[in-house]
């Protein structure tokens, strides 16, 4: 694999970018990289108009065939012969019952099927369609089966990055409330009202003028949690038509939630994987964060937007 990074010194499209610093290529085989090969930030793009800002890094890679074989809405992140860890793009379903629907698991059957893998993908757990970030696959039943039968001793750290509205005060703290499904979205108590306890950590990692950069572990896993969590305190996560501001004019066009951390058990070998991914460039980019600029600290060590 052939491997290229060139660093944004300037605001531009990705088509024109790739166009002006790589002139012996024609604008089809730029093209053809942009369908395959391409990532900013660490992140896959297929976007021709995707906004590029000062500090990004744009990576070129020339794949092999095999390689050129893997889905375009997901990144494999991990891949044994027992389980994927994805990061999964933003406005992509992890699983759906209607036939035809694009989903991670048809991504990854089409994926295994292609290259030669007897197996099938199933889910282990679930985000929203538009949160990003990492999630586990198993490639098989049983697999899946060993993760549910001990969630909580299996998965040992798992945490999310938002920006919501304003600044929070207190900077850290525990929300606590009782989920229950309404009609239209989900509904959340102080008191217990039959429904479900929902327990969120969080804490404030940055801010602007605007918004908050925020840290969120999750000791429970309910339907919307970390959203109707932060609209519950005032801080809607940014661009969320459901929970969100009706008039949320930020400049970002998908919802303002990430995945960031997953550490786990592996069931199979037991060995401890810890993955990571980067803080999405839209977030850096309402925070007015540099590329390489430490913005969260957690455990001692600070996360850093790369891989």
């Amino acid at each position: 694999m052939k491997k290229k990074e060139f660093k944004v010194a300037e605001d531009a499209t990705l088509l024109e970018f790739l166009q002006r610093n790589m002139p012996d290529s024609s604008r089809n085989n730029v093209k053809e990289l942009l369908a395959h090969s391409v990532y900013v930030d660490g992140r896959r793009s297929t976007r021709f108009d995707h906004r590029l800002y000062p500090g990004m890094t744009v990576t070129v890679e020339r794949n092999s065939g095999k390689e050129r074989l893997r889905p375009s809405d997901l990144d494999i992140v991990y891949e044994d012969r027992h389980l994927f860890v994805i990061n999964k793009h933003y406005g992509l379903l992890s699983y759906s019952k209607h036939v035809g629907d694009k989903t991670v698991i048809t991504e990854l059957n089409t994926y295994l099927e292609a290259s030669g893998q007897h197996c099938h993908a199933h889910i282990v757990h679930r985000l929203d369609r538009d949160t990003s970030g990492l999630l586990i696959v198993s490639k098989s039943k049983d697999v899946s089966r060993k993760f549910e039968e001990d969630w909580k001793g299996s998965v040992y750290d798992r945490r999310y990055v938002a920006v919501v509205w304003g600044s929070i005060v207190p900077s850290k703290g525990v929300i606590r409330s009782w989920l229950t499904d309404g009609k239209y979205c989900v509904l959340s108590s102080v008191t217990d009202n039959g429904g479900k306890l929902a327990v969120t950590h969080y804490e404030e990692k940055g801010r602007s003028k605007c918004y908050s950069l925020v840290e969120l572990k999750l000791d429970t896993g309910r339907r919307n949690q970390i959203r109707v969590h932060l609209r519950e305190m005032g801080h809607p996560v940014v661009h969320d038509p459901m929970y969100g501001y009706k008039e949320d004019r930020a400049p970002i066009n998908r919802l303002a939630l990430h995945a960031f951390r997953l550490c786990f058990i592996h069931p199979i070998t037991g060995k401890r994987l810890a993955f990571e991914t980067p803080l999405p460039s839209e977030f850096r980019q309402l925070m007015d964060i540099s590329g390489d600029k430490e913005v969260i600290e957690s455990d001692g060590e600070s996360v850093r937007n790369n891989l």
